[in-house]
Order: C-alpha cells, then sequence, then structure tokens
C-alpha cells in the first residue's frame, strides 16, 4: 500500500484495486487537493476541513459515520470518539480502521481523548496508525504520545498540525517529535507498506504534505 498525505488530516492510501481517501480538506484549510480520485472517503467530522468530499473524484463511496462497510475490497470500520463540547450541543468523531492489501490503518480523526477501553478491542491490530498531535481541537504532543502507547501500531505519522500553508491554529510538529523521542526526521513524499517492511518496533514516519 502507498500512503501520500495530502495535508491536514487528508490521506490517499492506495492499493492494489482501490484506494480510499480521509478526511478530505477544504481550500480554507490552507491546502489544495488536485488531481484527488478515491473509491471510498472516510469522514471523521462535519467540518470542511474534513468533510469536503466533492473535491474527490471517481464516484467514490462515502463513509461518513461508525459502522462496518467494505467497498471494492477495503475494508472499514468506524467508530464514534467525542469531540469537546460546544455551548449544550456535544460533537462527535469518526475513526476509522481501514484495510488495504493486508494493512490495517487507524485514522484517528479528530481525537480529542484518550480512547476508553471498550475501543481497544476494536484496534488492536493496528499496522498503520495515522494521528493528530497539534493540540487545540484534538490531542496535542503529551496526549499523542499516550495513545500511540496504548494501540501499539508499527508505523506512526503525525497529522493535524501547523505547517507552512496551514490556516488553523495548531502546534507545530517538533513538540510531538520530542515527546516520542525523535531527534532527526526527514519527511518523505509518500511512504510504502507491505506486511514483510513493518518495523519491529513502533517507529515515527514524517510525511511531507502533497504541494
Amino acid at each position: 500500500m502507498e500512503i501520500t498525505w495530502l495535508g491536514h488530516s487528508c490521506f490517499r492510501l492506495k492499493g492494489r484495486d482501490a484506494a480510499a481517501v480521509t478526511d478530505p480538506c477544504g481550500p480554507g484549510s490552507g491546502y489544495k487537493l488536485a488531481q484527488l480520485t478515491g473509491d471510498v472517503v472516510t469522514v471523521s467530522n462535519s467540518h470542511p476541513h474534513h468533510n469536503d468530499v466533492e473535491l474527490v473524484g471517481g464516484e467514490p463511496v462515502i463513509l461518513d459515520g461508525p459502522g462496518e462497510y467494505e467497498v471494492k475490497g477495503v475494508g472499514v470500520t468506524g467508530f464514534r470518539t467525542d469531540l469537546p463540547e460546544e455551548g449544550k450541543e456535544r460533537l462527535h468523531n469518526t475513526a476509522y480502521m481501514i484495510e488495504i492489501d493486508d494493512i490495517t490503518v487507524c485514522h484517528l480523526g479528530d481525537l480529542a481523548n484518550m480512547l476508553p477501553t471498550e475501543h481497544l478491542e476494536i484496534t488492536k491490530d493496528i499496522d498503520v496508525l495515522l494521528v493528530p498531535v497539534g493540540g487545540h481541537c484534538t490531542i496535542g504532543p503529551a496526549q499523542a504520545a499516550q495513545v500511540i502507547s496504548q494501540l501499539g501500531a508499527k508505523v506512526v505519522i503525525p497529522m493535524h498540525y501547523a505547517t507552512d500553508v496551514s490556516s488553523m491554529e495548531l502546534e507545530q510538529l517538533d513538540g510531538f517529535l520530542r515527546e516520542m523521542g525523535v531527534t532527526e526526521a526527514q519527511p518523505q513524499a509518500r511512504l510504502n507498506v507491505t506486511q514483510s517492511s513493518l518495523p519491529p518496533e513502533p517507529t515515527v514516519t514524517v510525511l511531507q504534505y502533497r504541494k
């Protein structure tokens, strides 16, 4: 599977026969999603920085809530987590387990709290974890490190943090890397993952957003 970061919480996960896109971010986010296609799109919440599904071509199936799904051989399980309360209304986030080519990716969306015990059974077999680290409306660096410890994924890819083009008030990546004890991280344009290439211990991989 090939993983490309398109910015914010948006990734393209390309397998042999199908591709999934997570949280397509609208232009207000500061990122530009050009020439993007997919067979399935997952949406973690209704914010425009996460649900601009019209940017994805190819007549994809849109998944925007909890449940178990299969689209063109891509298995998806969505489970709900709560976002911070706004006024009297509690907003919700959907995290997703996405299986493509025998690789299981967990996209946590706008996770705002530690995962409760009942979610650890769902997330017990993660190969790649896509985790928010920028704080403010999601978990920050310290909580992200704790969640990573909870889940035990082999590859950890940070997302949802401040970059040179992002418009959101978020923390830079440096704080998360310090929490994880990473002294040097050269961003990669993309990551190719197979079962045989997975590292034996949890490893942080930083991706460069696609310009």
